[in-house]
């Protein structure tokens, strides 16, 4: 991935950005072609030297039994939105602007770990369902299903361990831009009620 040196990310907010992922697109390279897959994923930071990523496939789905030539790689999508010129001061003052995208994305390389095992793929699913049914009044979880029947579900699926080598991580949140055109694009987003883009926005014009 390309990544400007004002575009790069802080190692502290790569970190949060996995903790924060729900999803992630997850390619392979076999011999019969590439393979993706979007699948709900659980970071782990304690697994290995930097992390790994906890995920589950059905067991029809061929990714998980074709063998990952190299690395293995998983994009993880934080929050993106469009860039209308409009919202730039400069537009008024000179009218050298086009529109662009901005996002945060992180590629997480590492080596894919196929577990074929209903212990590993019961562990790790009730911790996933743990972490999305956190605060919900009537909160759900796996042992509220009759065991026979998640029994079965779980001869259904395998789990995968992306263990993470590297991390390609971009924020591209109008830090190329000026102070005032920077604030333009804050309100353009904040008017139009996204405001965790404004948010990133400002987070990354303060380095924070």
């Amino acid at each position: 991935m390309y990544v400007p040196a004002h575009f790069s990310m802080a190692d502290a907010d790569v970190r949060e950005l996995l903790r924060n992922c729900e999803a992630a697109d997850l390619v392979t390279s076999t011999p019969g072609g590439l393979l993706a897959t979007f699948l709900p994923v659980l970071y782990d930071p304690s697994a290995g030297e930097r992390g790994a990523l906890l995920a589950h496939v059905a067991r029809n789905n061929d990714q998980w039994k074709e063998p990952a030539t190299g690395e293995a790689m998983a994009i993880v999508h934080g929050p993106d939105a469009y860039v209308t010129p409009s919202w730039y001061a400069a537009k008024t003052e000179h009218g050298r602007v086009v529109p662009t995208w901005n996002y945060l994305t992180a590629h997480v390389y590492g080596h894919l770990v196929v577990h074929d095992d209903a212990a590993w793929v019961g562990a790790m699913v009730r911790r996933l369902t743990d972490r999305q049914e956190a605060g919900r009044p009537d909160a759900w979880s796996v042992d509220d299903a009759p065991a026979e029947f998640v029994d079965g579900q779980l001869r259904a699926i395998v789990g995968l361990e992306l263990r993470i080598t590297r991390v390609e991580a971009k924020a591209k949140m109008s830090q190329n831009r000026h102070a005032a055109d920077r604030a333009g694009v804050i309100a353009g987003y904040e008017a139009g009620g996204d405001a965790g883009m404004a948010e990133a926005v400002r987070r990354a014009g303060s380095g924070s």
